[in-house]
């Protein structure tokens, strides 16, 4: 069976000028070929992140078609009875709509570096999570004790409307991949080019052969900033932003796609050959008008062209 390609959009930071035309560029992709809008989880930041949960619960209420989720929630710095109720009641609200993104955060996250947390442990914790949430949404009661949790008897409803509530699984080291073959229904790749994604997506496929689990071929995903431009501004600072979480010897013009239509669908190419089915693209743009326009670009000129050579 053929590869269905899906193509979403994600925000990282706030680049409108207010919740009114936030709203209206939702209704906006509500009203598009648009798959999915993704939203990047920052707790702790100067600039402005609009936090990934309660956004969530704003979109079920707002929009009817579009999926949504978060790229990706720090769950080792949240509770997981609150994550877990807070995933299932937006679902449950939105029809089934939700997709959500599970990560553990850089040691050097601001969430940590802010708050004096030590992130030792983090994936730990995490993996703990992902076990109590899953059970949680499934089990009508769930009794759990492990190393930093420990439940009795505990129940969340309602449930969520999907009858196996996406987990989706983000991150690239060995452990990532390893929790991603345990836990996950999904993988979204972070700060990774298409090479980098063609060499980890073979070993979440031997890392699931070892757990005895599969995961729908459907369900590998990677983020791709783009911009319909040249390298100016807005890119460099974007470039800068992200110089403290990418790994040594990131390269920005390997990752982004900046350039004409030709340039932004041959990197969708590159990551869809690398083993990629649902790409969520990041307009990097300032303002609500640069907002517009290059989002309208990449459903005239990228969506279809994806759709007509690759099939959706």
């Amino acid at each position: 069976m053929a590869r269905k390609i899906r193509i979403g959009v994600g925000i990282s930071g706030f680049p409108f000028s207010g919740p009114g035309a936030y709203f209206r560029w939702v209704d906006f992709l509500e009203r598009s070929g648009v798959d999915s809008l993704w939203q990047t989880d920052r707790l702790v930041s100067e600039q402005p992140f609009l936090e990934s949960m309660s956004t969530m619960a704003a979109l079920s209420g707002r929009t009817e078609r579009i999926k949504f989720g978060m790229n990706a929630v720090v769950a080792s710095f949240r509770d997981p009875l609150v994550l877990a109720k807070q995933c299932a009641t937006v679902d449950f609200l939105s029809g089934g709509r939700l997709l959500p993104v599970f990560g553990i955060g850089a040691a050097n996250a601001p969430e940590y570096r802010h708050t004096e947390r030590n992130p030792k442990g983090r994936g730990r914790r995490a993996d703990e999570m992902l076990q109590l949430m899953q059970r949680l949404w499934r089990d009508p009661k769930v009794d759990f004790e492990g190393e930093f949790f420990c439940y009795r008897d505990c129940s969340v409803t309602p449930r969520p409307v999907q009858k196996t509530l996406p987990c989706w699984i983000g991150g690239h080291s060995a452990a990532a991949i390893r929790r991603t073959a345990r836990y996950g229904t999904g993988w979204l790749a972070g700060l990774r080019t298409p090479g980098q994604v063609a060499e980890i997506v073979p070993r979440i496929h031997a890392a699931l052969r070892e757990e005895g689990r599969s995961i729908d071929e459907d369900h590998y995903g990677a983020g791709v900033p783009y911009r319909f431009g040249d390298w100016d501004d807005a890119v460099e600072g974007r470039s800068r932003a992200l110089a403290a979480f990418a790994p040594q010897g990131f390269d920005a013009r390997r990752f982004f796609a900046v350039g004409d239509s030709r340039v932004v669908i041959e990197r969708c190419r590159q990551y869809i050959d690398a083993g990629v089915s649902k790409l969520v693209l990041s307009p990097m743009a300032r303002g609500d008008e640069e907002m517009q326009r290059q989002t309208q670009r990449l459903i005239d000129e990228v969506i279809p062209a994806i759709e007509a050579t690759l099939g959706a």
